[in-house]
C-alpha cells in the first residue's frame, strides 16, 4: 500500500533522512522508533508532502513523491501531526468539518462520519461547540485522530499520539488506534514510546540519525536484547 524508496530530507547542508527503504502493507499497523532526533517526524512529513525531499513514496502503486500535501490527502492518506496541531479558534464541530473539506459529498454522508467520530470519542460529542484551544491534551489527541478521520483515510499517519498524556489517556488512544485499524484503516505509527508502539503494531523499523538500523516483526524488534536496552528500559 505505501512504500518508500531511498527517501532523502536535507536542511540546508544537513542531511537528515539518508537513503531509507520500508513498506507499510494493507491491514498493517507499522512503527517508526527512535530516539529524539533520529529523523521520525521528518520522514512522516515527507510522506504526505509536507517537506521537500528526494527518492520515491509510492501509495497504492502511484508515486506521489512530488505531490502537492493537498492532493495526497484527497488519494487516502492523513496525517496526525506531533502536537495536535488543532485550529484552536475553531470549534470541535468545525474542526471536524476541517477534516471533511477534501470530501464531495452529501450531507447526510458527512452526518454519518461525524456520528461515527463522535461515538469513537464520547467526550467530544458531549463539549462539540467548546473551543478546541480550550481542551485538554488528551481531548486535543481526540480531535486530531477525529479530524483525520472524517478524511476517509485509507492509511493514517500517526505521530507521537502519546506525547504528554497520562498514563490512563494513552492507554484509551492506543485502544481507538487498534480499533481503527480492525475496522480497516492502515497505520503507520511514529511514537517515542516503543514500548507501547511495539505491543500493538505487526512490524517496525529503528531509525538512528536518519538511517533505518534494524526492521522486522514488531515481537522479534521488542524481544532483541540492544533494543530493550536502548527504548524499552531493559536489559
Amino acid at each position: 500500500m505505501l512504500k518508500v524508496e531511498n527517501l532523502e530530507v536535507s536542511y540546508g547542508s544537513i542531511r537528515a533522512i539518508k537513503g531509507i527503504s520500508f513498506e507499510v502493507h494493507k491491514g498493517e499497523i507499522v512503527t517508526l522508533i527512535g530516539a529524539n532526533g533520529a529523523g521520525k517526524t521528518t520522514t512522516l512529513h515527507a510522506i504526505s508532502g509536507l517537506l521537500p525531499s528526494s527518492g520515491k513514496v509510492i501509495f497504492n502503486n502511484e508515486d506521489i513523491s512530488n505531490m502537492l500535501a493537498s492532493n495526497i490527502v484527497k488519494k487516502g492518506m492523513a496525517h496526525v501531526p506531533e502536537g495536535r496541531r488543532v485550529f484552536a479558534n475553531m470549534t470541535i464541530q468545525e474542526n471536524l468539518e476541517m477534516g471533511a473539506v477534501a470530501r464531495k459529498e452529501t450531507h447526510q454522508n458527512l452526518k454519518k462520519d461525524y456520528e461515527l467520530v463522535y461515538s469513537i470519542f464520547p467526550r467530544l460529542a458531549e463539549r462539540k461547540k467548546q473551543m478546541a484551544g480550550t481542551l485538554s491534551g488528551g481531548e486535543q489527541q481526540m480531535l486530531a485522530i477525529g479530524r483525520a478521520i472524517m478524511s476517509k483515510p485509507d492509511v493514517l499517519l500517526l505521530d507521537e499520539p502519546s506525547m504528554g498524556l497520562s498514563p490512563l489517556l494513552v492507554e484509551e488512544i492506543f485502544k481507538t488506534i487498534r480499533m481503527l485499524n480492525d475496522d480497516g484503516i492502515t497505520i503507520l505509527l511514529v511514537e517515542q514510546n516503543a514500548k507501547i508502539a511495539l505491543s500493538i503494531a505487526n512490524r517496525g523499523y529503528v531509525l538512528e540519525t536518519g538511517k533505518v538500523v534494524m526492521s522486522g516483526e514488531a515481537k522479534v524488534i521488542r524481544d532483541n536484547p540492544e533494543i530493550k536496552k536502548a527504548y524499552l528500559g531493559g536489559a
